[in-house]
Order: structure tokens, then C-alpha cells, then sequence
């Protein structure tokens, strides 16, 4: 294993849930890894690491995207992960409505798909059906449910109505 210099690390500011924070991280540092390891947020999950399988999915800019790609030193806007929607009363309506479904068996792609889900909520919901919600979770891998309880779950909220 190579040790790294002090050359090899960036101070960045970097905005996660509205807090700011500074960091010293590696140059090559993913923002997953920063998630996880510096700031203690683990809704982010590692699942495959070259962005294919959705378990790391957390928006930049109000953007969903796989957090395994983005390197944490080149990171301008604003990070949002799963613990920062904890309030948000759509986000409470998916999750009650995961669970009424079982929509999350062993839970570890959940988090990555209620983000990009809630990221499609913020849009128009007209002809938001059962074909939508597939395109949405496309990216998305998960063994455990065949994608049927997590559409059924989508699908009870739409209908609400979003804000």
C-alpha cells in the first residue's frame, strides 16, 4: 500500500443536509467514502463502486447521482443524502407507504431509491404510472424484491400529489 503525502489531500467546503463543512480529504477521495467515513451519514450504501446498481445515490445540486463517482475535492453544490430529508413530509409518505408494501427486505437499495424517486416527485406527476416509476428505479439493482413491492409502494403516493 502506498502512503500518501500531504500533497495528495485538498481542503474543501463542502454543504451536506445545509451544514458546511470543512475537510482535509485525499485527492482520489469519493464522495461516498466522505459520506460515510468523515461525516457518519450511511444511508449511502457501496454496491458495486462504478455507479451501475443505485445504492449510492444522493443528490448534488438537487441532482441524483451515484456518490461511488464523484470526487469529494470536485464537489461545488449543495449534497443532500436520505438523513437530510428526514423531515420533508413527502419523503415520511414514501417511507409509510415502503413499509406498508414491504418494499424494503433487506433495505440495502432502499436508500438509493426513495432518493431518486423523491428526486422524480419534485417534478410534474401527471402520467407518473406504474411504466414511469420502472424508468426511475432503472438504475437501481435489488435481489430481494423484484422491483414489484417498490413500484406498489410509488405508486400509493403519487396519487397524494407532491409539493
Amino acid at each position: 500500500m502506498a502512503i500518501k503525502s500531504p500533497l495528495d489531500t485538498q481542503k474543501v467546503r463542502l454543504t451536506v443536509n445545509g451544514i458546511p463543512h470543512d475537510l482535509l480529504v485525499p485527492s482520489d477521495e469519493r464522495l461516498l467514502e466522505t459520506l460515510r467515513e468523515r461525516l457518519h451519514l450511511f444511508s449511502a450504501r457501496y454496491g458495486c463502486g462504478s455507479g451501475h446498481c443505485g445504492s449510492c445515490v444522493i443528490w448534488v445540486d438537487d441532482k441524483p447521482v451515484p456518490s461511488c463517482l464523484v470526487l469529494t475535492a470536485r464537489v461545488k453544490g449543495a449534497v443532500t443524502t436520505l438523513e437530510g430529508l428526514a423531515h420533508d413530509p413527502v419523503m415520511q409518505r414514501m417511507l409509510d407507504a415502503f413499509s406498508e408494501e414491504h418494499a424494503a427486505q433487506c433495505g440495502y437499495c432502499t436508500p438509493g431509491m426513495l432518493m431518486s424517486a423523491r428526486h422524480r416527485l419534485k417534478q410534474p406527476v401527471d402520467g407518473l404510472d406504474e411504466e414511469a416509476w420502472k424508468d426511475v428505479l432503472e438504475g437501481h439493482v435489488c435481489r430481494c424484491t423484484g422491483y414489484y413491492a417498490p413500484i406498489r409502494a410509488l405508486k400509493r403516493v403519487t396519487p397524494h400529489g407532491v409539493d
